[in-house]
């Protein structure tokens, strides 16, 4: 497709997000994500992905790539199919008690499992689901997007711990933070926190101190709490997700045969004209929504925690609980994350922010 940059619709950790303008007259509507040519290779890796999982309806499509010269510098750009019906969290965000009916938060949850179980079943895992990553197209058609943390599916095997946290804290599973594995599950574990998220109107973790929710989340047996008003098969449908063990956890082919969606259509219509802006949302919208760190030599969106200090009270209950040394708990990982967050007086206010990975 030959076009030329339109105006822009949003940015992200990997650039920013334009309206690709076809040069021959087309009814066809295209954005366009781009960054610079010199640190692409995270958009990189996600065009690669989404090739490979190509043919999913409640996948984004990819429609290529380019390269153009802008204002003197080489740009890398992925051409993105239009999602008019913009990100879930904005759909939440101008609802009118910023929750969302059960009967369309079950027709959202059938459509995120078609993707998730297609995903995983193509051998990758997203390791970012989250409101601000769900698009929804004019009809109403879920579309999960962004995959630039997406990677193959692989599980930490013989105890060996991962220094690497990917993936949007808020969201993460016990696994995840407690031993870095990055399989299936993670993913499983953050569409239950999405649920939740749609149910209640605000995040599924109170905590506003990333020690103590990354301790909340990978010690001890405390789960999120459910919302009152969701029905019973709703909250049993949740107790699959967040099963602590991720080898006992519900798979999101099992899930799909769960009475909360089995008999439910996934398309909900978009009858509010405030959710068809067609804007993607800034990110993160979140108080929680954190940076992802990424090192300058590696085109994964990790980074391997040093230790700068003595581990704080709280990591070191973690270290303790663990059993390991020191130089193989996730006290490591976690302490190292503590360290590169600066501090922020107002957590609530979440302008001008946006994920660096």
């Amino acid at each position: 497709m030959d076009w030329v940059r339109g105006e822009p619709v949003g940015h992200g950790s990997f650039g920013k997000v334009s309206l690709a303008v076809p040069r021959k007259q087309s009814t066809q509507v295209v954005v366009v994500k781009s960054c610079a040519a010199s640190c692409s290779a995270t958009l990189m890796n996600e065009k690669l992905i989404l090739d490979e999982i190509k043919g999913c309806p409640q996948i984004i499509n990819c429609l290529g790539d380019s390269y153009t010269y802008e204002n003197g510098e080489k740009l890398y750009n992925v051409l993105l199919e239009y999602a008019s019906g913009g990100a879930l969290s904005e759909k939440l965000k101008n609802s009118s008690d910023r929750k969302l009916p059960e009967f369309e938060i079950r027709k959202y949850t059938k459509a995120l499992l078609k993707g998730l179980h297609y995903i995983h079943k193509s051998g990758y895992v997203h390791c970012d689901i989250k409101p601000q990553n769900i698009l929804l197209g004019e009809d109403g058609q879920v579309k999960i997007a962004d995959f630039g943390l997406a990677k193959k599916a692989e599980s930490v095997k013989d105890g060996n711990l991962r220094c690497e946290l990917r993936g949007t804290p808020l969201y993460m599973s016990p696994e995840m933070v407690t031993a870095g594995e990055q399989d299936t599950p993670v993913d499983i574990w953050a569409l239950g926190c999405v649920i939740i998220e749609l149910a209640a109107g605000a995040p599924v973790w109170k905590c506003v101190d990333i020690t103590k929710l990354l301790m909340k989340i990978g010690v001890g047996d405390q789960l999120p709490e459910f919302p009152a008003k969701l029905s019973e098969e709703g909250k049993d449908f949740l107790e699959k997700c967040f099963v602590k063990d991720p080898r006992k956890r519900w798979t999101a082919e099992m899930l799909l045969k769960h009475v909360f969606v089995a008999d439910q259509d996934d398309t909900v219509t978009l009858n509010d004209e405030s959710c068809k802006s067609g804007t993607p949302s800034t990110s993160p919208r979140c108080p929680f929504d954190f940076p992802h760190w990424v090192s300058d030599d590696s085109a994964e969106s990790t980074v391997t925690c040093q230790i700068t200090s003595l581990p704080s009270p709280a990591i070191q209950e973690l270290l303790n609980f663990g059993g390991g040394s020191l130089s193989t708990s996730p006290a490591e990982r976690l302490w190292g994350l503590m360290n590169e967050l600066r501090p922020k007086s107002e957590w609530s206010d979440d302008d001008g922010w946006v994920s660096v990975r």
